[in-house]
C-alpha cells in the first residue's frame, strides 16, 4: 500500500534526525528506493534532497552528483511535485555541489564550470539573487589561484544577501580566510571579532574562524589573545563534523607558540587525519599546517619518537619529509586538473616562510604539590547517600555534582573557612563565561581548605579546578592536580565510592595524554580499596548501592584504558564483562555503551566477525533505553562492519530500523 505524504515525509524526517554516517546513507538511499518505485511522487524530491545532504556530510559527496542531477532533473520535468521547501532546498544544493566538487582533483574542472553556468542560469531563471552565484565563483577562483581571485572576491562581498547566502555564521569565517591570506591581516581580525562578539553557531562555527583568528593574534603578538582564542575554539571542534582544517591550524599554532608536548600529543591525538579526510583539499589543508608545525619542531626534537600507526614514521623528522611529499602529491593533483600551479606554489610558500614565533603559556593551573605528604585528620562527616550523580563518562559531571552536594555537610566548616567558601562561590560564578579563571579559583579554595584542615573539601576542589584545567587543554596541569585531589581526599576520609568520579577523570585524562598505564594503574588502586572497604552490612543499602554502581564504572573505565593502550583483546573482554554486569543491575545505557566498546575494539583489531554481535547487542541496547541518538551512531559503525563483511541486506536492515526509531 502506497504511504500518504505525510507518512513518507515524516519517514525521511526521522532519517534526518540520524547523524551523518553510513547507516544514515543508507536508510536514505532505502527511502528514495521506495518512494521511486512505490510513490508517491510528491515526496520523491524531499527524498532526493535528503539523500543529497546525507552524502555531502556523510563523507561520501562525489557520490552525491548522482541524486543530485536526479534532483534537477525532477525538477525540470515535474516542477508541480515541489513544495517551497523543496525548491529551496533544490537551490541550496547547487552550493554544496559546487563548493565540494572543486576539492576533489579527480572531478574535472569543465564539469565544476558546467555545473557553475547551470547554477547561475538556473538562480536568474527562478529570480534569485546571485550572492550564492558570486560565491561560488569566487571560490573556483581562489582554488584555481587565478588572476581574477581577488576582483571575484569584491564582487561576492558586493552582491546583496539572500535566502541563498551562507549563514550569518559561516559568512564571515569564509571571508576572512581570504583576508589572512592575502595579507590583510587588520580587516579579517576586524572581521572575526565583530561577528564573534555575537557568538553565532552553525556545523562548523564558531570552531573554523577561531582557529584563523588564534593564528592571526600571533602575527599581531597578542599573547593573551591568542591564548584564549584557543583554548575557545578547541571547545568547539568535538561536533560531529569533520574538522581537519582547523585540528591541523591549532597544532601549527601550539608549534609556534612552544608548546611542543601539546603539538606532538594532538599530532598522534588527530593522525588519522594524516591519510584520510572529508576530501583531498581538506586532507592538503591539514597537512599543510602540520607540515608547518613538525618543521619547526624537527629543528630541536627531529629524533622524538611519535606513534603512528598507518605512516612510515617513528620520528617527527620522518614524519616531516612524509608530511612534505604528501601535501606535494595531493597538490600536483589539484594544479593538474586546475591548469594552474596554484597549490604547489601555495604549499612551497608558506614553508619557505618564516612564521611568526610568540610564546604563549597555556597553563590555567599553578604548580601542584604533587610530592607533598598529605596529613591525616580525623574523620571529616559522611557525605550524604546518593546526592552525588554518576555517569558512564567520569566527566565534570561527577565532580561538579559532588562539590555541590557536599556543600551541606559540611556547612559548619564553610562558615569557619569563609575565604574558601567565597573563593568556591567565586569560581562557580566564573566557570561558565571564564573556565580558565574558574579553575585557578578553584586551586586557591583547594590551598585554603587544606591550610584550615578541611581535606575533603579541598580535594573536591582541586578535583574540579583539575577537570575545568583539562577541558582547558592544560593537560599538564589537570595531570598533576588529580592525583594529589584523590589524595587529599583519601586523607580527608572521604569513602571510595566517592573517591571513584575523580579516579575515573584522571583516567580517562591520562588515555587523551598518551599515558594510560599511569590511569590504569590509579583504576587498580581504586577497585583495590573499594574491594577492602566496609564489610556488608556495615553501611545502608543505599551506599551499597552506589558503591556498585562506582565499580561498574570503574570497570568500564579500566576497559577503555586497556584498549587506549592497544590491548584489544584484554580490553574486548573486559567491556563485554562490565556490559553483562551493567545488564544485571537493570543499567541498559551502561550495557550499551560497554557493549559498543567491545565491538569498536574488535574491530579496530581486525575482528570483523567478532565485532559485529557487540554492535548488535549496544543497538539493542540503546533500542530499550531510549537513547536514539547513540543508537544511530553505533547503527553507523554497524553497517559499516556488516558492509565490509559483504552482508549488505542486513546492512540495509540495520539502517532502516535505526531510521524507525
Amino acid at each position: 500500500m502506497t504511504r500518504t505524504v505525510h507518512e513518507a515525509n515524516e519517514a525521511l524526517f526521522h532519517v534526518r534526525e540520524m547523524p551523518y554516517g553510513v547507516a544514515r546513507s543508507t536508510a536514505a538511499e532505502a527511502e528514495l528506493a521506495r518512494i521511486t518505485a512505490d510513490g508517491p511522487v510528491e515526496a520523491r524530491a524531499y527524498a532526493l534532497f535528503v539523500l543529497v545532504e546525507s552524502y555531502v556530510w556523510g563523507n561520501e559527496v562525489t557520490k552525491a552528483y548522482l541524486p543530485f542531477t536526479q534532483l534537477l532533473r525532477w525538477w525540470d520535468e515535474h516542477p508541480e511535485h515541489f513544495d517551497e521547501q523543496d525548491t529551496h532546498s533544490l537551490f541550496w544544493s547547487f552550493k554544496w555541489m559546487v563548493g565540494n566538487l572543486m576539492d576533489f582533483p579527480a572531478v574535472p574542472a569543465a564539469q565544476i564550470e558546467r555545473t557553475l553556468d547551470d547554477m547561475e542560469r538556473r538562480y536568474a531563471v527562478a529570480g534569485n539573487g546571485m550572492n550564492a552565484v558570486t560565491m561560488s565563483r569566487f571560490q573556483w577562483a581562489r582554488a584555481r589561484g587565478t588572476q581574477d581571485t581577488a576582483t571575484a572576491y569584491e564582487a561576492w562581498v558586493a552582491t546583496p544577501r539572500d535566502d541563498f547566502s551562507q549563514c550569518e555564521a559561516c559568512e564571515p569565517g569564509d571571508r576572512a580566510a581570504y583576508l589572512f591570506d592575502a595579507g590583510r591581516l587588520d580587516e579579517g581580525i576586524r572581521l572575526l571579532e565583530q561577528v564573534l562578539a555575537g557568538s553565532p553557531e552553525c556545523a562548523t562555527e564558531p570552531g573554523d574562524m577561531l582557529s584563523r583568528l588564534q593564528l592571526a593574534y600571533l602575527e599581531t603578538g597578542d599573547a593573551d589573545k591568542a591564548a584564549a582564542t584557543h583554548r575557545r575554539g578547541l571547545r568547539h571542534l568535538d561536533n560531529g563534523v569533520s574538522m581537519e582544517g582547523p585540528q591541523g591550524r591549532h597544532i601549527e599554532f601550539l608549534a609556534r607558540t612552544g608548546n611542543v608536548e601539546r603539538a606532538v600529543t594532538r599530532i598522534v591525538e588527530h593522525q588519522d587525519h594524516l591519510v584520510s579526510a572529508d576530501s583531498p583539499r581538506d586532507r592538503w589543508a591539514f597537512l599543510l599546517s602540520v607540515g608547518t608545525a613538525t618543521s619547526l619542531l624537527a629543528a630541536e626534537h627531529g629524533e622524538r619518537p611519535v606513534a603512528l600507526r598507518e605512516v612510515p614514521a617513528s620520528t617527527v623528522a620522518g614524519l616531516d619529509a612524509w608530511v612534505r611529499a604528501q601535501a606535494l602529491e595531493i597538490a600536483a593533483a589539484f594544479d593538474a586538473r586546475n591548469g594552474t600551479d596554484a597549490t604547489t606554489r601555495r604549499t612551497e610558500e608558506v614553508w619557505a616562510s618564516t612564521p611568526t614565533l610568540l610564546p604563549v603559556s597555556l597553563s590555567v593551573l599553578g604548580a601542584t604539590e604533587t610530592d607533598l605528604p598529605v596529613a591525616v585528620t580525623s574523620p571529616r562527616p559522611t557525605v550524604p547517600a546518593g546526592t552525588a550523580r554518576s555517569v558512564a563518562t567520569g566527566g565534570p559531571a561527577d565532580i561538579s555534582a559532588l562539590v555541590a552536594d557536599t556543600a551541606s555537610a559540611f556547612e559548619t566548616d564553610a562558615v569557619q573557612a569563609d575565604d574558601a567558601a567565597a573563593l568556591v562561590a567565586h569560581a562557580e560564578a566564573l566557570s561558565t563565561d571564564d573556565p580558565a579563571g574558574a579553575a585557578g579559583v578553584y586551586q586557591r579554595a583547594a590551598a585554603r581548605f587544606e591550610a584550615d584542615g578541611a581535606l575533603d573539601q579541598a580535594g573536591f576542589a582541586l578535583a574540579e579546578a583539575a577537570q575545568l584545567a583539562a577541558a582547558e587543554q592544560d593537560v599538564e596541569g589537570a595531570l598533576a592536580a588529580f592525583p594529589r585531589a584523590v589524595a587529599l581526599l583519601r586523607a580527608g576520609g572521604v569513602a571510595p565510592a566517592y573517591r571513584s568520579p575523580v579516579v575515573r577523570a584522571y583516567a580517562r585524562l591520562t588515555a587523551q595524554a598518551g599515558t594510560a598505564g599511569a590511569g590504569l594503574a590509579a583504576v587498580d588502586k581504586a577497585l583495590a580499596e573499594a574491594a577492602s572497604g566496609p564489610a556488608e552490612g556495615a553501611v545502608s543499602a543505599t551506599e551499597e548501592e552506589r558503591a556498585a554502581r562506582e565499580r561498574r564504572e570503574l570497570l568500564d573505565t579500566r576497559a577503555r584504558l586497556l584498549a587506549a593502550l592497544g590491548e584489544h583483546e584484554r580490553a574486548s573482554s573486559a567491556a563485554e564483562a562490565v556490559a553483562e554486569e551493567y545488564a544485571r543491575a537493570g543499567d541498559l545505557g551502561g550495557a550499551a555503551h560497554a557493549f559498543w566498546l567491545a565491538g569498536t575494539t574488535r574491530a579496530d583489531a581486525g575482528d570483523l566477525e567478532g565485532a559485529a554481535p557487540s554492535l548488535e547487542s549496544a543497538l539493542d541496547g540503546f533500542r530499550l533505553a531510549h537513547d536514539q541518538a547513540s543508537r544511530a551512531l553505533v547503527g553507523n559503525e554497524l553497517v559499516g562492519v556488516l558492509r565490509r563483511l559483504g552482508r549488505d541486506d542486513e546492512a540495509g536492515q540495520v539502517a532502516e530500523a535505526v531510521s524507525r526509531r
